[in-house]
């Protein structure tokens, strides 16, 4: 059954069945909390940022929250579908890829928040490279490992996924700052005449 078995197993060879029982309970209402407060989480995000901004902007707060438990619902049957119909084994891809993609939101928060310096298309782009290319470095490895051998005018260096997908998403985003300012203030020059 292996380590993640071994709470389970003591319950299981060390206490009365009433016991185990509660005890499992405890385990499944355990694991529900973290799963619950995402999806309220989720929920929040979609009807402040999206539904309330773009979709229904003049919404009340109850109908702000009666979206949001909507949306808190069907996160969940969302959740319980995929737990019940994509293979088990994908988890850890999924794991995997999530921590690639979740870096590629540094440059644009960062850059775009904290500086005046880089373009908003810009910075979209680089978030796009990213992503891309760290979703290539994994499937190139077979989704089993985070570790990408980059081959360097013939020297390869293992290194994390991740951190080279970010560094493309930093270094498009520097290169296309420049030309899409530059195409910015042709717009404007020419719209002005």
């Amino acid at each position: 059954m292996g380590a993640n078995f071994a709470v389970p197993a003591l319950f299981l060879s060390s206490f009365p069945s009433w016991f185990v029982g509660v005890a499992f309970a405890a385990i499944a209402i355990g694991a529900l909390v973290p799963a619950a407060v995402m999806s309220i989480a989720c929920a929040n995000l979609f009807t402040r940022n999206l539904y309330k901004e773009f979709i229904r902007p003049d919404c009340t707060e109850a109908e702000e929250a009666r979206m949001a438990k909507i949306m808190s619902l069907v996160v969940k049957i969302g959740a319980l579908m995929f737990i019940l119909v994509i293979p088990q084994g994908y988890a850890i891809e999924f794991q995997l890829l999530g921590g690639i993609w979740i870096i590629q939101l540094l440059p644009p928060i960062v850059l775009g928040l904290y500086t005046r310096h880089f373009n908003a298309i810009a910075l979209l782009a680089g978030w796009v490279a990213g992503t891309v290319s760290g979703t290539y470095m994994a499937a190139a490895q077979g989704f089993t490992s985070s570790v990408y051998p980059l081959a360097i005018f013939g020297v390869t260096v293992p290194g994390y996924a991740a951190l080279y997908s970010v560094a493309i998403n930093f270094l498009v985003a520097a290169l296309l700052t420049p030309l899409c300012d530059l195409a910015v203030r042709r717009g404007a020059a020419s719209a002005a005449r």
